[in-house]
């Protein structure tokens, strides 16, 4: 085992990337994050660019760079995280998420930071703070950000504005190096129109957005963050691109097992166009890859498995058919 990754195990400070050039590793960044992003050019821009000013520290305030993530479900967001994770630190293992939904209760603050001495729990760590201590270089996602607890959220102002927190240990955590995300379905329901004289769709869309977080969220936690980003929901067009990129992933998985995937671009518009209009967006499509595909792909498999299958092809027009070739 070579030096670096000994520092890398005992510090969490992924040292393989301190040895390559950072600069040019985010200028190459937005690039990264649009080949498995699709359709959400302007987040994938706003992202890229809060991450370039926070690294490159032009400021005396060091704070993480911080993001809230709007939207419908199944639009990118939490891919968006994790893909931002590998890309920054070339690991998805540095991704720490935490489930709103599991800190709703005014007691949830000692999961996050620890509880305080004479306590039930004193002994343990915080759920957060712990983990951050070991890899201060991670990407840290709150997510569903509206079911947090006030005063959960009062832990993450302050970590926002000093970029550090005191755990109930008494020891300082730094989250200086970290990228933290929030993600939120607020605003995505609601439908009334907001278009104006001069005002673009983006712009009706963040305002929206805005609104509806300021319902649950205070001004001054509001102004702390980087960047609210808005996601778009997805067209046609780019859930055929999507479809896609879930088909090649399915083909890396069939070429571990020696058989050659391929497929036609009428399979890609055909998923696309019976998923569309679907209110769970690129989570309803893999559902359905999921059923019309790779169930039969299973099926075709077993049924032959005295016999070598060489390669597979799947078309459709109105519905999905598969070939099959042996060795």
């Amino acid at each position: 085992m070579d030096i670096a990754r000994v520092i890398e195990l005992w510090t969490g400070i992924p040292a393989t990337k301190i040895q390559e050039s950072d600069l040019k590793k985010l200028s190459t960044l937005e690039d990264a994050l649009n080949k498995r992003i699709i359709g959400q050019e302007n987040a994938t821009k706003l992202v890229a660019s809060a991450v370039k000013r926070s690294r490159v520290q032009t400021s005396n305030i060091h704070r993480p760079a911080s993001f809230i993530f709007v939207g419908p479900t199944g639009v990118g967001k939490t891919e968006l995280v994790k893909v931002l994770s590998e890309q920054l630190f070339n690991t998805p293992e540095t991704l720490i998420r935490l489930d709103m939904s599991e800190f709703m209760e005014k007691h949830s603050v000692s999961r996050i930071i620890g509880a305080p001495p004479g306590y039930v729990g004193y002994d343990e760590a915080g759920q957060l703070t712990e983990k951050v201590r070991r890899k201060p270089y991670s990407v840290v996602l709150f997510d569903e950000i509206e079911k947090a607890h006030p005063d959960v959220l009062n832990i993450l102002l302050q970590i926002l504005d000093d970029g550090k927190v005191t755990d109930a240990q008494g020891r300082t955590v730094n989250f200086q190096n970290t990228v933290i995300v929030m993600t939120s379905n607020a605003g995505s329901e609601k439908s009334e129109n907001l278009l104006g004289f001069g005002r673009t769709e983006a712009q009706a869309s963040k305002e929206k957005a805005l609104k509806a977080l300021e319902s649950f969220l205070r001004p001054e936690f509001i102004a702390r963050v980087d960047e609210i980003v808005v996601f778009s929901p997805l067209s046609q067009e780019t859930l055929t691109k999507i479809a896609a990129l879930m088909l090649d992933e399915l083909k890396s998985a069939l070429k571990e097992k020696l058989i050659d995937f391929s497929y036609d671009k009428k399979l890609c518009e055909y998923l696309a166009q019976k998923c569309d209009g679907g209110k769970r967006g690129a989570r309803e499509l893999r559902n359905l890859i999921r059923r019309e595909i790779e169930n039969k792909i299973v099926d075709v498999i077993v049924d032959n498995s005295e016999g070598s299958i060489a390669e597979i092809k799947v078309s459709a027009n109105t519905e999905v058919k598969i070939e099959t070739k042996f060795a």
